[in-house]
């Protein structure tokens, strides 16, 4: 299978299951508490591996406690560490999440004291061996720098590239991708409630970019090279057991389905029935006998 690079964070991720979401200035008891592995990119190398692809991450920890059951978490995914690069100070990037046992949602609280992963540690990479190269959209300018000498080096490599948030200047990153995924929460912030016209008004800064954008229990959509919408609806689990990390699994359902030259219209409802069938059950593991049960 293919050679993936993700360039991005992973987080140490503080869970905690109550039966409701509390109001504020309440206090609750959680049913349960899990520490995981988490972050955005580091969550789709882990499903990509899990697919059968070679997955290697870009990022940056801390020598400190808190971040070694997040690298050991990657080691035992069999993620490539050989990019990363370690600092002597600093706090991993940790999430506190509030998941509610009703529904599924999540609400997170964030907190980080790293540096971002740079252009010049991305520029140690030789990039020649990898055959997908994938990109969280932050620390925008040293992203566009990065994107750039990906298209400088290794113009034939797949480059794609996460939006989920509303960020000063990201726009210049999307003329240097070739594969956008966008987030509802990035559509809405920017005042589309129809997913079509979002998409549409994307393609007219990127045409012939493929760009697709989860919309959550209304499925996701896609604009295919030639300006088709594509659209798939939702597959829901019996019951929502944890959205967290949903829209990575998603990622990482287009990305394999790319890979393996599926078309576009086929990989939105590959990358629905993933990201479904991670909503019931918890964390990522699990994922790749979800894919025998792929039309």
């Amino acid at each position: 299978m293919a050679r993936v690079l993700g360039i991005g964070i992973a987080t140490l991720d503080i869970i905690n299951t109550v039966d409701g979401y509390p109001a504020e200035d309440a206090e609750v008891r959680a049913l349960n508490q899990q520490l995981r592995r988490g972050g955005n990119c580091a969550n789709t190398l882990v499903v990509l591996q899990q697919l059968g692809h070679h997955c290697a991450w870009g990022g940056v920890l801390a020598a400190e406690a808190d971040a070694r059951p997040v690298r050991q978490d990657l080691e035992r995914h069999c993620i490539d560490l050989g990019a990363t690069r370690i600092i002597d100070h600093g706090k991993i990037p940790t999430s506190y999440i509030t998941l509610n046992r009703r529904n599924g949602s999540r609400t997170i609280v964030h907190y980080r004291d790293l540096p971002e992963f740079g252009y010049a540690d991305f520029a140690r990479i030789d990039l020649r061996g990898y055959d997908w190269l994938h990109f969280e959209g932050r620390n925008v300018a040293e992203t566009r720098r990065m994107l750039g000498l990906a298209e400088e080096t290794v113009p034939g490599t797949p480059r794609s590239v996460e939006i989920e948030k509303p960020r000063p200047d990201i726009e210049r990153l999307f003329p240097l991708a070739h594969i956008l995924l966008f987030s509802r929460h990035f559509a809405l912030a920017h005042g589309y409630e129809e997913p079509r016209r979002f998409l549409e008004a994307v393609a007219a800064e990127t045409p012939a970019v493929p760009r697709f954008l989860a919309w959550g229990e209304a499925g996701a959509y896609g604009l295919d090279h030639d300006g088709r919408l594509c659209h798939s609806p939702a597959y829901p689990p019996p019951q929502m057991v944890d959205t967290i990390g949903a829209g990575d699994v998603f990622n990482a359902g287009i990305i394999d389905a790319l890979l393996r030259g599926v078309a576009p219209q086929k990989a939105l409802h590959q990358a629905c029935r993933l990201a479904g069938g991670k909503c019931g059950r918890e964390g990522l593991g699990g994922i790749a006998p979800l894919t025998r049960e792929l039309p």
